[in-house]
């Protein structure tokens, strides 16, 4: 296999993507629900900051 590019992280992802990398310890769940936890609270501060209404 030829070397493309000479970043680190895409060697990093290429060597997780030949072994399989399916070992993840991160729930896809628990980051979807700690992704969409934070989007509230940022809608929550925006309106509290929000005095042009």
């Amino acid at each position: 296999m030829t070397h493309l590019t000479a970043s680190p992280a895409a060697s990093a992802l290429r060597t997780l993507a030949e072994e399989g990398g399916h070992e993840s310890t991160l729930n896809a769940y628990a980051v979807g629900g700690g992704a969409f936890a934070a989007l509230l609270l940022l809608l929550w501060i925006t309106t509290r900051l929000n005095r042009d209404r």
